[in-house]
């Protein structure tokens, strides 16, 4: 007897892939910005995490309670990364 279709997994849910909305909101930064940021929190990793309307950015070797200029180097759906500038 011949199977029906070519059924293949699909995954747990047995549905297609699923991105959540906040990747596809335009983002409240841009690469190459240079942004006033102050750092509320420290990652996991050790940089500083400062938030723009509500979107993270990380900013390596940074503390918290420290406010600095950050140019943004990289923006993903879910959070940006920037460098202090002088």
């Amino acid at each position: 007897m011949e199977e029906e279709g070519n059924a293949q997994p699909r995954g747990r849910r047995g549905g297609k892939r699923r991105f959540p909305s906040s990747y596809f909101r335009e983002k409240p930064v841009k690469v190459g910005d240079v942004v006033e940021l102050t750092i509320s929190e420290i990652s996991r990793r050790g940089d500083g995490l400062a938030r723009v309307q509500g979107y993270v950015i990380f900013v390596p070797n940074t503390s918290k309670g420290d406010t600095v200029k950050a140019k943004i180097t990289q923006v993903l759906p879910s959070h940006a990364v920037g460098e202090v500038v002088a």
